[in-house]
């Protein structure tokens, strides 16, 4: 019988991957650098690739060089618990070159693209009320950042 398979995202930097990883693990309490492999021969002792656990789940950073860049067709989605945890995952993936984008939608500083979710969307747009749901929607659609208030008020309006 064959070990299981392991599974993670990879994502690819032209040469910020260790930075970003870093940067990454440093939002999330349990998130952590599994391992940095060198990239060999390079004489600013830049990694090759990160390996790195954030949210249950199991990513890797590559440094590949200019040929791909990130797209918003790949996302990494963050579900949180309260507007606290929107606005500083938020504030901190907007920092220093960071794009907000619409309906939770935003890009870091190094081009990837993220969507912070509150649960309190999830649990708006569950709901089997037809007329509740559209109105959550539209009001998402209004917003930048996701705004619990504004998506409660647009649920009872």
């Amino acid at each position: 019988m064959s070990a299981p398979a392991q599974i993670r995202t990879c994502l690819w930097f032209d040469t910020e991957a260790e930075t970003a990883a870093r940067f990454y693990v440093s939002l999330f309490d349990d998130a952590r650098i599994t391992h940095v492999f060198p990239m060999r021969g390079d004489p600013e002792g830049r990694a090759f690739l990160v390996h790195w656990d954030m949210g249950g789940q199991s990513f890797s950073a590559m440094n590949g060089g200019p040929h791909f860049t990130p797209s918003p067709a790949a996302s990494i989605e963050v579900h949180v618990a309260d507007q606290a945890e929107v606005d500083r995952l938020w504030a901190a993936l907007t920092a220093d070159g960071g794009k907000e984008g619409r309906c939770g939608w935003l890009t870091d500083r190094f081009g990837v693209s993220w969507q912070i979710i509150p649960q309190a969307l999830i649990r708006l747009m569950g709901t089997e009320d037809e007329a509740r749901a559209q109105r959550v929607t539209q009001a998402m659609f209004q917003m930048n950042k996701l705004d619990v208030a504004g998506l409660e008020a647009a649920a009872t309006a």
